[in-house]
């Protein structure tokens, strides 16, 4: 196991939405015998609100400003030694306190999907705010590939669930 990962227990699953995180994460901490949290589902249960309750009331800068918020809490309990697979936001590894949060505590692995098969997976889901514009959903793609091939690993996300666990278990991060 590599020492940052010894250091602090976590893996951090970042890529954009509907790339598999939560689905791949579940897989992957239940082989794991770790907690996993979802992120999007820790800040539905804090707020009492739908994603897209929140986006329409708050707009995206008063998300990202909540998400930011249970990332740092979720982080804190893996720091003290509780070892978590954790989805993070398709957004969130864009903000740089979200990045070096995560850079410093754990590995990061970017699941990396299709643009193709990302919308096959969203259309006609108005869960998903960031994709209401298909348009804008794609620019978003292309706009966060950069931050995403910051994370400390690369996946491709296009296959079956339990294949890319399975890369993932085959990184020499364990």
């Amino acid at each position: 196991m590599i020492l940052k990962l010894k250091r602090t227990p976590g893996l951090y699953l970042v890529g954009f939405m509907a790339a598999g995180k939560t689905t791949v994460g579940r897989l992957l901490a239940d082989e794991l015998g770790w907690t996993f949290v979802d992120i999007d589902e820790d800040i539905e249960e804090q707020e009492d609100s739908s994603i897209s309750d929140i986006f329409d009331t708050l707009g995206e800068e008063g998300f990202r400003d909540i998400e930011a918020s249970v990332i740092s809490r979720r982080v804190h309990v893996v720091q003290h030694g509780r070892p978590m697979v954790i989805a993070v936001g398709g957004g969130a590894f864009t903000r740089q306190e979200n990045y070096d949060l995560l850079e410093e505590n754990g590995v990061t692995i970017w699941l990396d999907c299709p643009l193709s098969l990302i919308e096959q997976r969203v259309m006609d889901n108005d869960a998903r705010p960031l994709a209401r514009n298909l348009e804008r959903m794609r620019m978003l793609y292309f706009e966060r590939q950069t931050a995403y091939s910051r994370a400390d690993f690369r996946v491709e996300a296009s296959g079956e669930p339990v294949r890319i666990m399975r890369t993932i278990l085959d990184l020499p991060i364990f």
